[in-house]
């Protein structure tokens, strides 16, 4: 059987004016996780990325650590359908609408930094109402589409890797998430419940033969954990 890894990006820049860019923490992240496949000697036949910056850049750091050990690393590959759901875009559409029951909401999102528990409790709600799809508007990717999206880079892996591959994809929590719900059948709502769980740089394994896919692990940081550092292991 071959295996694909699905990996989140490390920690970006929450709150900053570009969240797409990798937090120091971040960067600590990949580098352990780097360090951790070279201890192992687990090495890859295809990497593969989405477009968005803090997944290369955790490609290109894991990699880093790979070649410094001296083993071989294939060339990264992009695919935009690894790439996350558009945050932003969904906040926008969906919010407006629940500001009536939420007067607080427009001032919380905009300091999201500094009031952390009630921005994830909103954004909960708001993902909420994208999964049920009643309050779509034509500009907005709907979660269905998105799942659509994530199946098409699956796809794409499955019908160009060789039976016993070793494949990494450098990803993002949500894409984990619709994947997880596509492989496992989990529903939708149940699947973002342990997408707040993933951890960034863990790894999510499957195992394939053919098209037939299967959860092997979820959420696996043994590579933050072993560093005895806690602050390395992150959320967001």
């Amino acid at each position: 059987m071959g295996s694909i890894y699905l990996i989140r990006h490390g920690q970006a820049s929450f709150g900053a004016d570009d969240y797409d860019v990798l937090s120091p923490t971040g960067y600590r992240q990949a580098e352990v996780l780097g360090a951790h496949f070279a201890h192992l000697g687990l090495t890859f036949d295809r990497c593969i990325c989405g477009s968005l910056f803090r997944q290369r850049h955790t490609a290109e750091t894991v990699m880093a650590q790979l070649d410094a050990a001296g083993l071989t690393t294939p060339a990264l590959d992009t695919d935009p359908s690894f790439n996350e759901f558009d945050a932003e875009g969904v906040i926008r559409a969906l919010l407006p609408a629940m500001l009536p029951d939420e007067p607080e909401a427009l001032a919380i999102m905009r300091n999201a930094a500094h009031n952390r528990a009630e921005f994830q409790r909103l954004f909960a709600l708001i993902i909420g109402r994208w999964l049920g799809g009643q309050h779509d508007t034509p500009a907005l990717q709907t979660w269905l589409a998105f799942v659509e999206q994530a199946r098409r880079g699956l796809d794409a892996v499955l019908d160009q890797a060789a039976p016993s591959d070793r494949i990494a994809v450098f990803t993002s929590g949500g894409t984990i998430t619709a994947l997880l719900h596509l492989i496992t059948r989990i529903p939708a709502a149940q699947a973002f419940e342990l997408n707040w769980q993933i951890v960034n740089t863990s790894l999510n394994h499957l195992k394939f033969r053919g098209r037939e896919v299967s959860l092997a692990s979820f959420n696996s940081h043994a590579h933050l954990q072993l560093t005895k550092a806690p602050e390395l292991i992150t959320y967001r």
